[in-house]
């Protein structure tokens, strides 16, 4: 297995990359969460929002947020091109090392950061799984059908790939690509490029503004059609290696 761990470095500054659509009555109370958090832990971070085409004022919160906090930043899709299109827009305008990602719902809590930064020096790739979520039964009963058919296809069997609770080295990008399903492979992606990954509980918050993106129509097709198609990509992957002799 490829390991890039190195210590983690307490000035190291976090990128926080949260993708969010029509999603205004979550900005500033989540930038005001980790602004709280940081101050407390000592957190040197940088929080992206990534605004997927909103029709709402979410923009225009994310601009009040960074009136209030210079490390808050903003950039918006001119048309909705999802959530996993939103993430690697984020990921492409950061420089920092490392980078973690949130969903902006405020069901994801920014004190786990805590954790999963601490967890770095475990893994490469540290993802949270919601131990108790705060979901209604369908979807917790949807997840965990998901699950079964994951790991009979895939090989892989991840808690929890829907959880947005992440913190990564930047390195790890170089497992993945982008396309439309990303968000919800990642963890997959990078385990099969060789880094190390480890899953650890996390909280999950009910949702007190703004209304869910998501419902079981709309995502149980393209689930079993990004499932296959994942399948397929994995079977036909190079794994990785190193030459055994070079000639300089």
């Amino acid at each position: 297995m490829k390991q890039i761990l190195t210590p983690l470095k307490v000035a190291e500054e976090l990128a926080i990359i949260v993708p969010v659509q029509n999603e205004a009555g979550n900005i500033l109370p989540l930038a005001r969460e980790l602004r709280e958090l940081g101050a407390v832990a000592g957190i040197d971070y940088t929080l992206v929002f990534v605004d997927d085409a909103s029709t709402d004022c979410t923009w225009q919160e994310i601009h009040k947020a960074h009136l209030e906090d210079a490390r808050v930043r903003g950039l918006r899709h001119s048309v909705n091109a999802g959530q996993s299109a939103a993430l690697w827009t984020g990921f492409k305008s950061v420089k920092s090392g490392l980078l973690a990602t949130m969903d902006g719902d405020r069901q994801n809590d920014p004190a786990d950061l805590l954790a999963l930064l601490k967890a770095l020096d475990k893994a490469d790739f540290v993802c949270g799984f919601r131990a108790q979520r705060s979901d209604n039964w369908v979807r917790r009963a949807s997840s965990k059908v998901a699950r079964v058919a994951r790991s009979a296809m895939l090989g892989s069997d991840f808690k929890d790939t829907g959880c947005a609770m992440r913190v990564f080295r930047k390195e790890c990008l170089q497992a993945v690509f982008p396309f439309n399903g990303l968000h919800r492979f990642m963890p997959i992606l990078v385990k099969n490029g060789g880094y190390t990954t480890l899953e650890i509980p996390v909280n999950h918050r009910p949702r007190v503004s703004g209304v869910s993106k998501y419902g079981i129509w709309n995502r149980v097709w393209r689930g079993i059609f990004d499932l296959f198609a994942m399948a397929w990509y994995i079977r036909r992957q190079i794994p990785p290696s190193a030459p055994r002799d070079t000639i300089p």
